[in-house]
């Protein structure tokens, strides 16, 4: 009888995405009070409205950082789930 590790693989791609997916999860928070550490007063002066447009951008760019670090993540976890079952 011959086996097949379709089914093995499809299993592994989930707990790989999975894991992504939780790891993304946990590093929401740390990543986030970072991201709010950089731009408090003593740092980028962010809630200054007298910067310059250079450091406003540096704001807006460092807002954006957490949407783009989580986000890459949970769509790397939506590939090793899907990859594994489209092409297998």
């Amino acid at each position: 009888m011959i086996r097949d590790n379709r089914g093995q693989v499809i299993f592994y791609g989930f707990m790989l995405g999975l894991t992504i997916l939780v790891l993304a999860l946990a590093l929401a928070d740390p990543v986030k009070e970072q991201i709010d550490t950089t731009r408090n007063a003593s740092n980028m002066d962010c809630t200054n409205t007298s910067i310059s447009t250079f450091d406003r951008s540096a704001c807006i760019v460092t807002d954006l950082g957490l949407f783009y670090f989580i986000g890459g993540l949970i769509f790397i976890a939506g590939i090793a789930i899907t990859a594994k079952i489209v092409f297998e």
